[in-house]
């Protein structure tokens, strides 16, 4: 079998990486002991991770770059792997500080790229499981469900599968300097072969020139020039992650009354909490460009790694004051992108980039990473609803860490996960002090959009 390759998509994830941007994503995940028996050791954690890692046979290769840099980097077993450099013990009694030191630090790039601290001292009895991934190994939805191998929906599940793994030997760089030439010449063949597949039928040639028009489209919007903002700004690398819990219920109950959509409803409380740190920051607020992250996994395994998403661009409109006008101008903004299929649009302008230089993919990378293109990201991650459990305990919070750029001071994840809403809103506390008090203000402007439905009629149009 092949090893696999590393794609445009997933490179420009290592192409925008900086001292100061770190390029991975992360989880924190909190569980709760039973009362019946006591929490886990580290040891005991540590050797769970261990016999599951079967699972992901990505979480024990590094990435090997190409011969001469001729072609892409592909994914080697580690010879040398021990699970000891990648599932360590944190001290920390109090969780901020456990996750802060954690995901300040960047992933080291000659081993597998992905470190998991387990903080099994935690004062109030809990325990946590803070993980991390770089971002040209998997995706935020990757990463959900890479985290939900470590989690059961049983709290006594079966032992696992006896787990024989040994690495193979990584191909030799003659055979990888040939096979990088022959795949370069079949992108060329295939390139230079669709004038003659166009022309001989008709139905490709209309379906082709669909996509060619979405992927303008979708283009056109990303380059559409993002308003300079305080929260485009120089970072440092150091990190917080201010966190909000809500019961997903909350939510789902906002959708329903005005007939929206669930990332509706969190792009708008998110308008509605930068808007008011804006102000307290002494700011006019103005409409910002948002990145939203798309699933475009489609029918793929649900095991895959890799990043299977797109984008698309929402401007949240932070300066409008009424709550449901900041909600009815979201659900017109993504219905109409959805309906333009700007994000199938992005994912084809990105798969394009395999057809450019590795050069001109980097630039192109870090242009679109960069502070002209977007304001912030903001990602809404759906996770298991059903209640699971780490050695017998609970899970009862889980934060999604969505990486900054450079010039960027904040991104927003969600992750929807059993009964809860678990906001992570990951900033530079250097560029950004008060990322509490943004959770706050998210927590009002819930709030705001629940009192305004309770005058609402029951799952009323919101466009009506």
């Amino acid at each position: 079998m092949a090893p696999a390759r590393l794609s445009a998509l997933d490179a420009s994830f290592l192409a925008v990486e900086s001292a100061c941007a770190h390029m991975h994503v992360g989880w924190v995940a909190v569980f709760e002991p039973p009362a019946d028996r006591p929490a886990p050791t580290f040891a005991e954690c540590r050797d769970h991770i261990a016999a599951r890692l079967h699972r992901a046979p990505r979480f024990r290769q590094v990435l090997s770059p190409p011969p001469l840099g001729f072609g892409s980097s592909i994914w080697v077993d580690d010879p040398s792997f021990n699970v000891a450099r990648h599932v360590t013990r944190s001290r920390a009694r109090e969780l901020t500080g456990a996750i802060d030191w954690f995901v300040s630090k960047p992933l080291r790039r000659d081993r597998p790229l992905w470190h998991i601290a387990v903080a099994d001292q935690l004062a109030d009895g809990r325990f946590a499981v803070i993980g991390k991934a770089h971002h040209c190994m998997v995706d935020g939805i990757a990463a959900v469900e890479l985290a939900s191998l470590l989690v059961d929906p049983d709290p006594d599940p079966p032992a696992p599968e006896p787990d024989n793994w040994a690495p193979r030997l990584a191909p030799r760089g003659a055979a990888r300097l040939a096979d990088a030439v022959g795949q370069a010449t079949q992108r060329q063949l295939d390139l230079a072969a669709i004038p003659a597949r166009v022309a001989r039928s008709p139905r490709l040639a209309v379906a082709l020139a669909e996509r060619v028009e979405r992927a303008t489209r979708a283009l056109v919007d990303a380059a559409r020039p993002a308003r300079g903002s305080s929260l485009n700004r120089r970072i440092s690398p150091a990190r917080h992650l201010a966190r909000l819990n809500r019961p997903i219920d909350e939510l789902v109950q906002i959708k329903r009354a005005f007939g929206v959509k669930l990332n509706d409803v969190i792009l708008a409380v998110c308008a509605g909490g930068v808007r008011d740190l804006l102000r307290d920051h002494g700011e006019r607020p103005i409409r910002l460009k948002t990145m939203v992250p798309v699933n475009v996994r489609g029918d793929a395994p649900s095991g895959e790694l890799g990043n299977q998403i797109s984008f698309m661009f929402v401007d949240l409109p932070c300066d409008e004051p009424d709550a449901l006008r900041r909600l009815r101008e979201i659900h017109m903004a993504t219905t109409e992108r959805k309906r333009a299929h700007k994000p199938e649009g992005g994912a084809d302008v990105m798969r394009s980039l395999a057809f450019v230089p590795g050069p001109v993919q980097r630039v192109i990378s870090r242009l679109v990473a960069s502070p002209r293109a977007f304001n912030l990201t903001v990602s809404n991650i759906p996770g298991p609803r059903e209640p699971l459990y780490m050695l017998g305990c609970r899970l009862v919070e889980a934060y999604p860490v969505v990486p900054i750029a450079d010039g960027h001071a904040v991104s927003i994840g969600v992750t929807t996960v059993a009964d809860g809403a678990h906001f992570g809103i990951y900033v530079d506390p250097e560029a950004l002090p008060d990322a509490d008090a943004l959770a706050t203000a998210i927590d009002r402007s819930i709030d705001e959009l629940l009192a305004a439905e309770s005058f609402a009629p029951a799952a009323a149009p919101i466009l009506d």
